[in-house]
């Protein structure tokens, strides 16, 4: 309840805040930064034509008044005015405030959905670097905020690239390559889609056996995900390990 009520309000707030105010509560911030996103840029959308509407009859009726007493040059068509009224509207002050508003929730939409960097809103981001600065912490936070900004681009259009590259791909079985020597059983798992929450060295159960995921990457299609895993001589169940149960998996040998 609260991600999706309190949630998206309080997603609006920057990381260090959300963390060091909101830590006690139950929010799942992607989802949370989405939907404030997404407020964000319907809000924007809707003031923008709130606005168009009011500014744009105000400018064109006292064009038209101006015109009709004479304060304007004989000749000027009502497609002049028109046109003026529209370019003063577009470079309004106003204007450009409430298209910020609506480009920076979809930027921030995007980032929580594809990226899952749950961004919150520039103004409280900038006062917050400010208070940084002033206390002392400035420096400190900026080299940080330099180099999570890069890894942000960089996952951002990973994630994105990711998206794209699965998206031409089937939905065909995983293929599961057992490889044996002397010493180690290692299991090997190709996958068309990307297992969620399948990071090292989290532990995965399969027709109950144990094994550890050592590592994980890219190969090529059809199926792009790689899994590389190695037997356990024993385990136990438990909340964090991951229950692996494939759907007529395609059974090979390491060649």
């Amino acid at each position: 309840m609260l991600t999706y009520f309190l949630g998206p309000i309080l997603a609006l707030f920057p990381k260090r805040w959300r963390k060091s105010l909101f830590s006690g509560l139950a929010v799942a911030w992607r989802p949370a930064t989405v939907i404030s996103g997404f407020a964000e840029c319907v809000a924007a959308l809707i003031a923008l034509m709130q606005w168009y509407s009011y500014y744009m009859t105000l400018l064109v009726s006292n064009g038209v008044d101006s015109a009709l007493t004479g304060k304007l040059p004989t000749g000027v068509t009502d497609h002049e005015i028109g046109f003026t009224a529209l370019v003063i509207w577009a470079t309004h002050p106003l204007t450009w405030l409430i298209a910020y508003a609506g480009i920076e929730g979809t930027v921030r939409l995007v980032n929580a959905a594809f990226s899952e960097n749950n961004l919150g809103i520039l103004p409280l981001f900038l006062l917050d670097k400010v208070f940084a600065i002033m206390t002392g912490g400035g420096r400190r936070e900026a080299a940080a905020a330099m180099g999570g900004a890069q890894e942000n681009v960089s996952s951002y259009f990973g994630a994105v690239g990711e998206k794209l590259l699965v998206a031409g791909l089937p939905q065909v079985p995983d293929e599961i390559r057992p490889i044996r020597n002397e010493t180690d059983e290692i299991m090997e798992i190709r996958a068309c889609r990307r297992k969620e929450d399948w990071i090292p060295p989290r532990v995965v159960r399969y027709q109950n056996e144990f094994y550890r995921l050592e590592e994980s990457s890219r190969t090529g299609a059809p199926r792009p995900f790689l899994y590389r895993l190695r037997r356990l001589p024993a385990g136990v169940m438990g909340r964090s390990v991951l229950q692996y149960s494939p759907e007529a998996p395609v059974l090979s040998r390491k060649s």
